[in-house]
């Protein structure tokens, strides 16, 4: 796998969202679908795995989190931009997501790891949606969509 194969994984995803609303049917929508075992999630799980083994994820570290922006808003990602966080039994900083946000959680090493109390799969934040999100019971790596590469911090 590399970032490009990523790339064009992700850009398939992209085009099932275009347009969508972020809400609780994109939730159900994609766990029904592309949730735990599906093609699509053990793709882009593989992905994520090479990608942070290889060193082109998670190239950043601060406050316990290994993260990166691998992608920036684009056409062919339909305006999303994509991130992946490494993470650990560990609260990250809060922030607000104006245009929402889609995670995948992918639990690491066997282990039944949460994100924001969710198991492996898909969580839906919608538009105005604001967290600290929260891995526990182990590690996870979750991989964030956001439309327009919209997110903000708080102070």
């Amino acid at each position: 796998m590399t970032p490009t194969d990523f790339r064009a994984d992700l850009a398939h995803l992209t085009a099932a969202l275009a347009g969508r609303p972020l809400d609780a049917a994109l939730d159900e929508w994609l766990n029904s679908m592309h949730g735990p075992g599906s093609p699509v999630f053990e793709r882009l799980r593989a992905g994520c795995e090479a990608g942070v083994r290889d060193g082109w994820l998670c190239d950043r570290a601060g406050g316990g989190i290994r993260y990166g922006r691998i992608f920036k808003p684009a056409p062919d990602l339909h305006g999303f931009s994509v991130d992946v966080v490494d993470m650990t039994d560990i609260a990250g900083p809060h922030h607000t997501h104006p245009n929402g946000e889609i995670d995948l959680v992918l639990p690491m090493d066997g282990g039944d790891a949460r994100f924001d109390g969710r198991p492996a799969g898909w969580l839906v934040c919608p538009p105005g949606s604001a967290h600290r999100p929260t891995v526990t019971q182990g590690r996870a790596l979750v991989l964030y969509l956001l439309p327009d590469g919209a997110i903000h911090f708080t102070r």
